[in-house]
């Protein structure tokens, strides 16, 4: 007996839709391997759609005031608040990770982080006005860029939708927003919540796949084009944008670099290193994932470091035991497994390493040691509950194991020399460095990286920035 599966449609110009062409793609839990739900397989037809209602509301929206803005944003954070458990079923449909850790660890977040552009939508002011040339006064305006496309990932479908809309639509912007092909159902419960509070056309949502995306990022309409996702697809959103010179926005891949200097309190830096790289299945672009650990303490770091993963456990969203749920999709299983089983002859495979049952996409907590700088495991991103160890001499070889690959996005330290650790954080090339922590984010300092992790900030007063322009006014004194 076959069960109906529900059905999921865009959000365009202030109500539900489905694909003008009717086509849609199933949607699969990732705890179950089977589909749950349909949504639209949008074409070009219907991102035309999206685009013109996004241009159609952005004059109104531009030109209300910040208070107005703050006003909206606000009413946003307190009815996802209210509407939490749906918001976390969605999620957790989405995904498969834990209820509980979905409960506290994204939903707080995600409403602090629109109250938090709630609160800079008032705060858009540029330098004074002045006399730079007899008789002339400049002023400068910041303003919105327009209407903006904006691709949100799978791995944190409803947090990362905060971090694309909230900062465009606190500076004055309009949005159509594409989820994952494989997480549309908490960003269209979204929808629903934000499109009782903002004007129509405000807030779009455009489902479908890699294609429809492209169709996004290449429509003649958007001013900017922001993406969370990979590097392949960071490259390919830039060179898109760059036909008509559209803004962009990229927080691409990473491969976090974790310095464990001899000094450390071990056991404490196990217990983080090994919740912060395991956790959301290690599905995370700054995961705790590769470990530089000093010579002399190596082995009994590895030790512990397995004693950890071994200890650690992956499940069902309702197994209140767990840290982590399923990778997303099966191709991403593949890629996981793929990683271990291409492993070189000298490497060693201290935990996991292998599916767990043969339900659902899991996958085990697993270390794997003795790898070289050179390896593919070191060099490329895993993205799954995967931690390689790698040991080094002194703190000029950490310096250049960790700078070592194309990625820069975040990175730790983790001593107890202030000298070291301040030293460490100057020459590390990556757009965050923890200290003796690794991965908490608060929504007042920015995140973004440097290298093939892309360009532009999330969070903070950077993140808002950029969805805004400059413009200067200068005006005649004798007139």
């Amino acid at each position: 007996m076959s069960t109906e599966l529900r059905r999921l449609r865009n959000y365009i110009d202030g109500e539900f839709r489905d694909a003008a062409d009717g086509r849609t793609t199933e949607v699969v839990n990732p705890a179950t391997g089977e589909a749950y739900a349909t949504a639209p397989l949008s074409g070009q037809a219907d991102v035309d759609a999206a685009m013109a209602a996004a241009a159609a509301a952005f004059p109104g929206w531009r030109d209300t005031t910040p208070a107005e803005r703050q006003k909206a944003l606000l009413k946003i954070a307190d009815a996802f608040e209210e509407r939490a458990e749906d918001l976390i079923a969605a999620e957790v449909e989405n995904t498969g990770k834990p209820i509980g850790l979905t409960r506290s660890e994204e939903i707080p977040p995600m409403v602090d982080q629109i109250r938090f552009f709630a609160g800079a939508a008032r705060m858009l002011e540029g330098r004074s006005a002045g006399e730079y040339m007899d008789g002339m006064t400049s002023i400068i305006r910041r303003e919105p860029v327009g209407v903006c496309a904006q691709v949100a990932p799978w791995n944190y479908p409803m947090m990362m939708a905060v971090w694309k809309f909230a900062p465009a639509i606190a500076a004055g912007n309009t949005v159509v927003l594409k989820p994952s092909d494989t997480t549309p159902a908490s960003t269209a419960l979204m929808a629903d919540i934000i499109g009782s509070i903002l004007p129509k056309g405000v807030f779009n949502v455009v489902c479908g796949d890699r294609d429809t995306g492209r169709l996004m990022v290449e429509h003649p309409t958007p001013a900017m084009a922001s993406i969370t996702g990979s590097v392949r697809a960071g490259m390919s959103v830039a060179e898109s944008a760059s036909k008509d010179l559209k803004r962009v926005h990229l927080e691409l891949g990473g491969k976090a670099p974790v310095v464990v200097f001899e000094d450390t309190d071990i056991a404490k830096a196990v217990e983080d290193i090994s919740v912060a790289g395991f956790f959301n299945a290690g599905q995370d672009c700054t995961a705790a994932t590769r470990v530089l650990v000093q010579e002399s303490i190596h082995d009994e770091f590895v030790a512990a470091l397995a004693k950890a993963a071994a200890e650690t456990k992956t499940g069902q969203p309702d197994d209140e035991d767990v840290l982590y749920g399923p990778l997303n999709n099966p191709n991403q299983l593949k890629q996981v497994s793929g990683f271990i089983e291409r492993l070189p002859a000298h490497a060693k495979v201290e935990a996991g390493g292998q599916r767990v049952g043969d339900k659902g996409y899991f996958y085990a907590p697993t270390v794997v040691s003795g790898l070289k700088q050179d390896d593919e495991i070191i060099q490329n991103e895993v993205f799954g509950p995967v931690i390689t160890v790698q040991s080094f001499t002194d703190e000029e070889q950490a310096v250049e194991y960790a700078n070592g690959v194309d990625y820069a996005l975040a990175s730790s330290v983790w001593t107890k020399d202030h000298a070291r650790a301040m030293r460490m954080s100057k020459v590390l090339d990556f757009g965050c460095v923890w200290i003796n922590t690794h991965i908490p984010l608060v929504a007042e300092m920015p995140h973004g990286g440097f290298k093939k992790s892309g360009y532009g900030k999330d969070l903070s007063a950077y993140g808002f920035d950029d969805y805004t322009r400059i413009k200067h006014v200068m005006t005649s004194l004798d007139a």
